[in-house]
């Protein structure tokens, strides 16, 4: 019921930028539109799923790893439906694939929390 797409990953160089989008759909979406919390996710290869940041309902307040903090920034758009995560200065640990998620629990760095993911987009950083 609920669709969430990811895109803008890539591959970039160390210290480069990237910024990713995640844009919601479906039948939840089409009665209450953006009306939730927002998060950002990311997971290496043989990683638990790590918090990234997150994001209230009106985009009035967001949240962030300390792993990110200063380089990240979350931002969304409810009109267009889109969640947004700029990342500068970004390092080789930082290849992931990141993924958004809806929940219920605005500023919530508990994937538990979040019904609702998309499919991620791939992130690589080269050194």
């Amino acid at each position: 019921q609920v669709q969430l797409v990811e895109s803008g990953g890539g591959l970039v160089q160390a210290g480069g930028s990237l910024r990713l989008s995640c844009t919601a759909s479906g039948r939840t979406f089409s009665n209450y539109g953006m009306g939730y919390g927002m998060g950002w996710f990311r997971q290496a290869p043989g990683k638990e799923r790590e918090f990234v940041a997150a994001i209230n309902r009106d985009g009035g307040t967001t949240y962030g790893a300390d792993s990110v903090k200063g380089r990240f920034t979350i931002s969304r758009d409810n009109a267009k439906n889109t969640v947004f995560l700029r990342m500068n200065s970004l390092q080789p640990e930082d290849t992931a694939v990141y993924c958004c998620a809806v929940t219920s629990f605005a500023g919530s760095r508990s994937d538990s929390d979040y019904p609702y993911w998309g499919q991620g987009t791939q992130v690589t950083v080269s050194s």
